[in-house]
């Protein structure tokens, strides 16, 4: 694919974010074309770089599934920040972006010099995205927090769980992969479509807090209308019954499913063979259901694990009947029909991990063909190659600046 045919080829990104979700938004413009430029440090390695898994289970810098996936397309420089000269190369790369980007706490850009006042002095129409966990302003602006700070925070931790058993969480930082990356993006468009009709840059402050905090819609809802604050209840939901995850036959099979209405509850018998239990009359009504819902469960757990799980999701889905296999990892990746379908998968090569596989875009466009640009790159991979290109830095200077540790 012609990188010059992507929706934004032509654009160009300082990202100084590390970790998850300022990561996470900067690939998404990578993969759609942008020359998204990673400025890192061999002094204070992304510590994505250090996490689990590894390829073949051997630690390294560059090989961490975890960054891999989530900084395709990109190019990477290192610098030490603390040398004036790196701060000098790294204005000299903003002067020639379109875009800057962190996801420190307030402050930390400001004393490297790179605040949005003085980035906007060197490139008047810049887009400049701070991503910090509570925002640039208030009492708490300068809270540290990474994604399991922020669903605590927010309530989503302690919704989660059995009702009579500590809060369990997500079980990962889903801040940081859906709610703060998709905002900031959507963000970063607004900006560069503003900017396309008006000549103007701006400055995006988000708080991540606040993204995580709109997942909780109904919830904060209930809460101010209704004056009710709602409790962790497992899988069990206020209008669905059956609701939850059920036992299929074999070893930890298990399938997932949901009724609504009285109409699916129907057909929901009707798929299990009618079975006495389930023809009784107290399980009629979405009242009753829900209100019964701890016994029901158990009745449709035995019916459930007669059946493969997943004979027993097509035969429910054919009839209407929302329903899911429960898969592992290794089901997604090599046994999901649908997955397969849409090419989901993508194998690239990377110069030190070899062959690995990685998550396309997860959407289509029948205009242009989005995909992964490349592999994620390693540590300062493209240093040499980005101060040639975009700063005119030659040989000489390149070899002076390594002896001063400035690129590092």
């Amino acid at each position: 694919m012609k990188k010059q045919s992507l929706p934004l080829a032509g654009l160009r990104v300082a990202d100084f974010c590390w970790l998850g979700a300022g990561s996470y938004t900067t690939k998404m413009l990578a993969d759609m074309g942008a020359d998204v430029i990673k400025i890192e440090s061999a002094a204070r390695i992304d510590s994505l770089r250090m996490a689990a898994p590894y390829k073949d289970g051997i630690p390294g810098v560059n090989r961490s599934g975890y960054f891999a996936d989530r900084n395709t397309s990109k190019r990477s420089i290192t610098l030490d920040m603390k040398h004036p000269k790196a701060l000098a190369l790294a204005r000299r790369l903003i002067e020639k972006s379109d875009i800057i980007a962190n996801n420190f706490t307030p402050g930390v850009m400001q004393k490297f010099g790179l605040g949005y006042e003085a980035v906007r002095e060197m490139k008047p129409d810049i887009i400049y995205l701070a991503m910090s966990m509570q925002g640039a302003e208030g009492p708490e602006r300068n809270y540290l927090g990474y994604g399991a700070s922020m669903v605590s925070l927010t309530g989503l931790h302690e919704l989660s769980g059995l009702p009579d058993r500590e809060p369990a969480g997500t079980g990962t930082n889903y801040p940081d992969h859906v709610p703060n990356p998709c905002h900031a993006a959507f963000a970063l468009m607004a900006a560069l479509r503003h900017r396309r009709r008006t000549g103007k840059g701006q400055m995006i402050d988000l708080a991540q807090i606040e993204p995580t905090v709109a997942l909780l819609g109904p919830t904060l809802l209930d809460l101010t209308i209704n004056g009710r604050v709602q409790q962790r209840c497992g899988n069990d939901h206020a209008h669905c019954a059956p609701h939850g995850v059920f036992p299929c036959r074999g070893e930890d099979a298990w399938i997932a499913i949901a009724v609504r209405d009285d109409a699916t509850w129907a057909r929901l018998r009707t798929v299990l063979g009618s079975p006495d239990w389930a023809m009784e009359e107290r399980w009629t009504t979405a009242e009753a259901r829900i209100s019964g819902s701890t016994r029901l469960n158990e009745l449709l757990a035995l019916a459930t694990e007669t059946w493969h799980a997943a004979e027993l999701m097509s035969a429910l889905q054919t009839q209407g009947v929302p329903a899911g296999v429960v898969q592992t990892a290794a089901d997604v990746v090599d046994r999901d029909p649908q997955l397969h379908h849409r090419g989901h998968w993508v194998t690239l090569d990377h110069p030190e991990m070899g062959e690995a596989l990685y998550n396309a875009p997860p959407f289509r466009s029948s205009r242009v063909t989005v995909g992964l640009q490349g592999p994620a790159p390693m540590l300062g991979q493209h240093t040499r190659e980005v101060l040639r290109e975009l700063m005119d830095v030659g040989d000489a200077e390149y070899e002076q600046l390594q002896t001063e540790q400035v690129l590092r």
